[in-house]
């Protein structure tokens, strides 16, 4: 399973460096939507969160704090990387009891949050590029399948 976890990640963290890569793509970032830049921020920033939850630390940070375009390459190789040492180093039913930003008390298992930590950025992929489409940028097409295709 943890196999499995990795490849989704891997997919994960290269189509959203594909995606940085397009907001820096020539002339291009003069028209990049700002929502498109909030959406990319925001998945970064989450999991961010997650991932310090996970690792019991508590972080404060925004969710919704805008990176700048050109930080977002380093801030993904660090958040994918600290993911992926997550995933090495717990199990992945172990539960994990954290609050969020309304000081709620929750908890869920390693298993689910990195799912999560997936499917939340793939939701967001898919915002931005609506957002691109609006501007009449073509968008990265970035299902899974083709993912496989190329790999």
């Amino acid at each position: 399973m943890k196999d499995y976890f990795k490849e989704l990640l891997d997919y994960t963290h290269y189509y959203n460096l594909e995606v940085i890569k397009k907001f820096n793509d020539g002339d291009l970032h003069f028209i990049v939507p700002k929502r498109a830049v909030t959406l990319l921020s925001h998945t970064l920033n989450a999991q961010k969160i997650w991932n310090n939850r996970i690792m019991g630390n508590s972080v404060d940070l925004d969710v919704w704090e805008n990176l700048q375009v050109d930080q977002m390459e380093a801030a993904e190789y660090e958040i994918y990387e600290q993911t992926l040492k997550i995933l090495e180093n717990n199990e992945l039913d172990r539960i994990v009891k954290f609050k969020n930003s309304k000081d709620e008390h929750f908890e869920n298992s390693v298993r689910d949050i990195i799912f999560h930590v997936i499917n939340h950025a793939t939701y967001h992929r898919g915002q931005i590029a609506t957002e691109f489409r609006k501007q009449g940028i073509d968008p990265i097409v970035s299902d899974f399948v083709y993912y496989k295709l190329d790999k």
